[in-house]
């Protein structure tokens, strides 16, 4: 007789880092997964599926009796670590990934190749090749996830052919792709897609993103796209296709019954009663467009001045990458901007401009979502987004506006819901939240309602489920 977990079929996800922590505790270790994001989604299949969780631990351990303990605590969460060295690990992160990946995808300018950077990128993602390779077995789905493997399917192809093993491979990017004449900037770009086309399936957030990387895989590879959808490449087909990412709106339903977020949501309350107040919270990042927002925020206090005391801002920019010297520099300008901003506005009896850069409980977080009249985004470019779908999980009865830049990827699906504009105009800015705040019940609603349909109907656990068809056909 054939055993439960005989029938259940292999699920590899292969991600950088691990979404767990790992604790030393008297000579042992114990690790912890997270409670959100793709863990939560997959815990809903396990009854189908056995799955394994490969990545960096978080830390760099080098002896190989520590690893053995690190190891066997990550098993305990099925999960297996792939060690690197401390070098390797900031070179492959932050001196590649994060300082040339990253902002090509989100069409930054000006960006230095470097190749020590680069040798260390595809280091890393031969280690991470081997080790997956290694323990995967025939017939296993493995799972890819973002720029910081782009190389990776086509290094465990080569491996499991080897191998003798047929494993069907899946990649998804959680960045925007850019256009095929920015891409081209870095010199290594057919390399990336080459990587990439390894696979049998490969997945973006929007139908921009997907259509950048098939013109630019046509374009500097020759691969063949006249099937919608397809990509032929040295007599490998990719599927390649559009899978929404969302959120699990249950999850602030549950915690706004909470009582300590309704004794939070009162306080707050009585302490903004009578004021229109704006949630922001955005990562510490250039390319969340925080500089933007709060010019367009010192123009929008000067251009209606008679909204002088009845308008607060409440910004959350959690803290990112603050080993690196572009994002001190960044927190810098924001602060500057900050003081400035309150220095010419505040008054005896408050002030316009809320700057929290820390990170939030989610207690916390759900109640100024839920006291908030208007969360206002600004993303010069963005993968997603998923604070617009929190926002809304959390306006039900109070039908609060959303206020998106146009070049966030949820623009893409939540325009019609929304306000938008453009992150670079001020005035556009300034113009939108002048209507989010004049705007009707009627309206509001109307557009919530719009949104709410959006969020619900796209959860995180839609997309993957998608993804698991598309590689199982």
């Amino acid at each position: 007789m054939v055993t439960e977990n005989k029938k259940k079929r292999g699920l590899i996800i292969v991600s950088n880092r691990l979404p767990l922590s790992v604790k030393e505790e008297n000579g042992t270790y114990k690790s912890s997964l997270s409670s959100g994001g793709l863990v939560t989604a997959l815990s809903g299949l396990t009854k189908s599926t056995n799955f394994r969780w490969f990545g960096w631990p978080g830390k760099a351990i080098e002896d190989p009796e520590e690893q053995k303990k690190v190891s066997d605590a990550l098993a305990e969460n099925s999960a297996v670590g792939i060690f690197l060295s401390e070098q390797l690990a900031q070179d492959h992160y932050n001196k590649f990934s994060n300082s040339v990946l990253w902002p090509i995808l989100h069409y930054q300018s000006g960006v230095a190749f470097n190749e020590d950077a680069w040798e260390a990128y595809q280091r890393v993602n031969e280690i991470f090749a081997d080790t997956v390779a290694k323990e995967a077995a025939n017939g296993d789905l493995i799972w890819v996830h973002d720029y910081h493997l782009l190389l990776l399917p086509s290094l465990l192809r080569e491996r499991l052919k080897k191998q003798g093993k047929n494993c069907p491979i899946g990649f998804t990017l959680h960045t925007p792709f850019p256009a095929e004449d920015f891409w081209r900037a870095i010199p290594v770009q057919k390399d990336l897609l080459k990587g990439l086309l390894a696979c049998d399936v490969i997945g973006f957030h929007t139908d921009e993103y997907r259509r950048n990387f098939t013109e630019s895989c046509e374009r500097s590879l020759g691969a063949n796209a006249e099937k919608e959808g397809q990509l032929e490449y040295e007599g490998h087909t990719a599927c390649v296709g559009t899978f929404v990412v969302g959120i699990d709106p249950q999850k602030f339903n549950d915690s706004m019954q909470d009582p300590d977020v309704q004794k939070r949501i009162k306080e707050l309350e009585r302490r903004y009663e009578g004021k229109t107040v704006i949630i922001g919270v955005d990562r510490l990042d250039y390319t969340k467009g925080l500089v933007q927002k709060l010019e367009g925020w010192d123009h929008f206090l000067k251009t209606y001045p008679e909204l002088e005391g009845k308008v607060t801002l409440i910004q959350v920019a959690i803290p990112s990458r603050e080993d690196v010297k572009e994002y001190q520099e960044l927190e810098e300008e924001i602060s500057t901007l900050v003081g400035k901003i309150n220095g010419e506005h505040a008054t005896p009896d408050g002030t316009p401009l809320i700057y929290m850069h820390r990170s939030v409980s989610f207690t916390e977080l759900t109640a100024l979502y839920c006291i908030s009249d208007i969360c206002l985004l600004t993303s010069r470019r963005d993968g997603m987004n998923l604070v617009a779908s929190e926002y809304v999980a959390c306006q039900e009865n109070k039908h609060g506006v959303l206020v998106l830049s146009e070049l966030a990827g949820a623009a893409s699906f939540m325009s019609g819901g929304s306000v938008t504009f453009h992150p670079s105009s001020v005035q556009e800015l300034s113009d939108a939240v002048h209507q989010a705040i004049s705007m009707d019940d009627k309206e509001r609603k109307e557009r919530y309602e719009n949104l709410r349909e959006f969020i619900t109907t796209h959860t995180r656990q839609v997309p993957d489920l998608i993804l698991f068809i598309l590689i199982l056909s």
